[in-house]
């Protein structure tokens, strides 16, 4: 009798094991040239280096190093584009990009003509900054930027909102659903 005890127990614990999905690490590419029509899972562009995407899909992540070009046209991204310190960041030409973008104490950006499903965000930068012609989910922020930033023609869920720049931000004919705060109370 004990040694059937421990049939249930032996069953559903292989039963278990088999259902279960596998824990699968996503492979991360590190980008320093050119990728086309391809899919990769996370993407990284290194420190210094430029990566070139043209029609890639990223099923993750891009995060952009310091001191590194990413330069995106086409593409289609389900997670975010994440950048701490990088020298230039363009997504560019009706990509999508499933999360958020996030351009943060770098120097200059593009976003150009693309869907963003989460926020556009622009803080502490020190170049020319640009978001134009873009339909974004959630809301557009530009915090304490220093190098200029056009804001044009944009498509905004959330709200419009702009604090501490140097100079103010220009543009206009955006859509925004929220509300347009401080500088960006007349965009």
């Amino acid at each position: 009798m004990k040694a059937n005890r421990f049939v249930p127990v032996a069953l559903f614990t292989l039963t278990s094991a088999l259902l279960s999905p596998s824990i699968v690490k996503a492979e991360e590419v590190v980008c320093q040239s050119t990728l086309g029509a391809v899919t990769v899972d996370n993407l990284r562009v290194p420190s210094g280096k430029t990566c070139n995407l043209n029609g890639t899909t990223v099923q993750g992540n891009i995060v952009v190093e310091s001191n590194a070009t990413l330069n995106a046209n086409g593409v289609r991204v389900v997670g975010g584009v994440q950048s701490e310190n990088a020298a230039n960041v363009k997504v560019l030409s009706a990509s999508t990009v499933g999360g958020s973008i996030q351009i943060k104490q770098g120097k200059a950006a593009t976003i150009k003509a693309s869907q963003i499903n989460g926020d556009l965000q622009f803080e502490s930068n020190t170049s020319r900054l640009v978001a134009e012609g873009n339909t974004i989910g959630g809301s557009l922020q530009a915090f304490q930027n220093t190098g200029g930033i056009l804001i044009k023609t944009n498509n905004i869920n959330g709200n419009l909102q702009c604090k501490e720049n140097v100079p103010a931000p220009t543009g206009g004919s955006n859509v925004v659903q929220g509300v347009k705060e401080d500088q960006c109370a007349a965009l």
